[in-house]
């Protein structure tokens, strides 16, 4: 009763006809400017059938023209003997393939006679009556590039008014459907997320050519149009791929400008009627639908393995830190594996690009202001959860106490990330600081009290297992190292001079090592190497940055994007004192072909052996050496390039993620 009243009080409610924060363009039937680049062999052909509303395709056009994206594509109109001017009108659109129905065919035949008449590999089938948005068609094709078993992927569509029309839709064993979301916020995190669905609106959706032919394209059966589009998904999962619901691609769609809203006349009639034949070709394949009626959570949990509940104390930003990229794969591994993910940063904040980067990975994020109170979240949807994964001790004992009360069925595991103790430890040891060390002796005792009670804990490293199972031998501690791609080297040994240090500033073991270089290796490589360089790629606080001015250090900040460096410099710079865990500016460096000179610390746990993989240098004349050795010594750098390589594909891969992930989910 609750979930009714509020869909009346979402449809009734007074609005404004337009969301402003859509910046929609105003309806035009002006083609006047409108023009399209022409391909010989387009990657994408998309196809818009028309009947009339001529001002709507033209705005339609006109959105496209702002937002076609990267990828080579055709626009086919499909003018399905329309009682107004369109085919005059478009006809002058230069680029613009416009292929006129001699007579009316309806939605289905129009759909179909343009996907005859397409060059691209990829089809995408879009109503006259919608507005894309920027980055709608390349989202598109993302998810069939990140999704080995997508067969159709769809758009989120949105009314003009700025309320979610579709997430994706729901189909019950009598033939009914359902629009997830429909008049809810379009930006609520249960919409937020790619997953897989059981059909999509085909006002917005992208399918492979081939696919669509294999399947026998839109079934006539349902002419002139509705459940041509469900009955094409179920074709499509019956072939085995499945239908993916892509939100960070939005369509603004006026529903019913077309077809009206009256199910008793026009072509609306055509949904129930078409209803009864959908109900009659998949009949068996509807006995495996869930019951009009089923609960909302168990609908949720539709297509996945199950739900798993992942907590950090921030979201995560691979361009900010080793931990984070790491959690990343470990995300985008678990969804491949098929599970149902939300994350929870503890500090309840994520902006928008973090939701989408997450999104894209088949992640809900619960944040502020929807979600601001994790406990009762847990209230209320912990029955339905298979894991809870908490990173880091100091976020765990925030809610180790909940999951146990709320999700009792549910596997509990600590991600210790590194362990926090052994770090600082052994700053306390390099400082001799007596406050330091009663530090890490509270830190001990809480990250092995939680260890005790978790079901699972990762680390990183076959040291940290080691330690563990003698301090906690009733524990069960399992290996989750770094995970990295394996990119290759960028470019060959010639000019390559400089050298490179990744790490922010905020990590304690990276603030001391960048210090050290300022102040005692650098002086000491640019007396050897006047020309030598050290550029630090990573977060650096204003007051550092102007104290730590020199010759020869660049100081870069944070980038998105590592390459330019690993592929242009000599090799990455380690020179760490202290620190636990396994050292993902290590790794990062390693993928990419850049050999690494490093310290003892550094290197613990990663398998790697002085002058095979690495080269060790633990004191600055070691370092200058190491250095002048790489600087005068090809074979010697291809060498340990090659190794690196090696290392990250055997020891830190996805592959070697996965295998432990699927041994401790299930």
């Amino acid at each position: 009763m609750r979930g009714t009243l509020t869909r009346i009080a979402q449809e009734f409610g007074r609005r404004p006809a337009q969301d402003s924060e859509l910046q929609l363009l105003p309806l035009d039937a002006q083609t006047d400017g409108i023009a399209f680049s022409e391909h010989a062999l387009p990657r994408i052909s998309i196809i818009i059938p028309v009947h009339g509303k001529l001002a709507y395709t033209v705005t339609c056009l006109r959105s496209l023209t702002l937002h076609m994206g990267s990828t080579s594509a055709e626009v086919i109109v499909v003018d399905d003997a329309s009682p107004d001017a369109t085919a005059s009108a478009l006809a002058s659109i230069d680029g613009l393939r416009l292929v006129v129905n001699e007579r009316n065919l309806g939605f289905v035949g129009s759909c179909n006679a343009g996907a005859q008449m397409a060059r691209g590999d990829y089809l995408v089938f879009l109503n006259n009556d919608t507005q894309v948005t920027d980055g709608w068609l390349d989202t598109l094709m993302r998810c069939f590039a990140e999704e080995p078993d997508c067969g159709i992927a769809g758009s989120r569509l949105v009314y003009p008014d700025g309320r979610l029309q579709e997430a994706g839709g729901w189909v019950f064993n009598d033939g009914s459907a359902w629009n997830v979301g429909r008049f809810e916020s379009r930006n609520a995190s249960a919409y937020r997320y790619r997953r897989r669905t059981d059909y999509l609106s085909g006002a917005a959706i992208m399918i492979r050519r081939e696919c669509f032919f294999e399947v026998g394209g839109f079934d006539q059966r349902y002419a002139p149009a509705y459940y041509e589009d469900t009955d094409l998904a179920f074709a499509v999962r019956r072939a085995g791929l499945s239908v993916f619901y892509e939100p960070n691609s939005v369509v603004v769609h006026c529903e019913g400008i077309s077809a009206g809203t009256d199910l008793n006349s026009g072509m609306k009639q055509y949904q129930t009627i078409n209803r009864s034949a959908f109900v009659a070709k998949w009949r068996d394949q509807l006995q495996h639908q869930p019951a009009p009626g089923t609960p909302l959570q168990q609908l949720w949990q539709r297509h996945a393995r199950g739900h798993i509940l992942v907590v950090d104390a921030m979201t995560p930003d691979p361009s900010r830190d080793s931990g984070s990229l790491r959690l990343f794969a470990m995300l985008r591994i678990l969804h491949q594996e098929g599970w149902r993910l939300s994350f929870a940063p503890d500090d309840g904040y994520a902006d928008d690009a973090s939701i989408s980067a997450l999104g894209a990975l088949g992640v809900q994020v619960l944040c502020r202001p929807e979600i601001d109170n994790l406990p009762k979240w847990l209230d209320q949807n912990g029955l339905m959860l298979h894991a809870v994964v908490l990173c880091r001790h100091t976020v765990a004992g925030q809610y180790v106490h909940a999951v146990r009360r709320y999700a009792p069925q549910a596997k509990l595991i600590l991600d210790t990330v590194d362990l926090h103790f052994v770090r600082e430890q052994r700053a306390a040891d390099l400082d001799r600081n007596t406050s330091l060390r009663r530090q890490a002796e509270t830190s001990r005792r809480s990250e092995l009290a939680l260890i005790k009670q978790c079901d699972t804990s990762f680390v990183v490293s076959p040291q940290e297992k080691e330690l563990l199972h003698r301090l906690l031998p009733q524990a069960h501690v399992e290996l989750l190292s770094n995970i990295h791609d394996v990119y290759g080297r960028g470019r060959a040994y010639t000019g390559r001079n400089d050298l490179v240090f990744i790490g922010g500033y905020g990590h304690p073991p990276n603030a001391d090592a960048i210090q050290w270089i300022a102040d005692t290796l650098l002086p000491m490589l640019r007396t050897a190497m006047p020309d030598v360089r050290v550029h630090v790629l990573g977060d650096l606080p204003d007051t550092v940055r102007k104290a730590l001015q020199r010759p020869g250090l660049e100081l870069h900040g944070r980038v998105r994007d590592l390459s330019p460096w690993l592929d242009s410099c000599l090799a990455s710079l380690a020179p760490l004192r202290f620190g636990a865990g396994v050292k993902g500016k290590i790794n990062m460096a390693m993928s990419h072909g850049l050999p690494v000179i490093a310290t003892d610390i550094a290197i613990e746990g990663m398998q790697l052996q002085d002058g095979r993989d690495v080269l060790l240098a633990n004191t600055p004349d070691e370092t200058v050496q190491a250095v002048q050795r790489l600087r005068a010594d090809e074979n010697l750098w291809i060498r340990l390039s090659d190794a690196g390589l090696e290392n990250v594909h055997r020891h830190f891969s996805p592959a070697a993620a996965r295998e432990t992930l699927r041994k401790v989910m299930g």
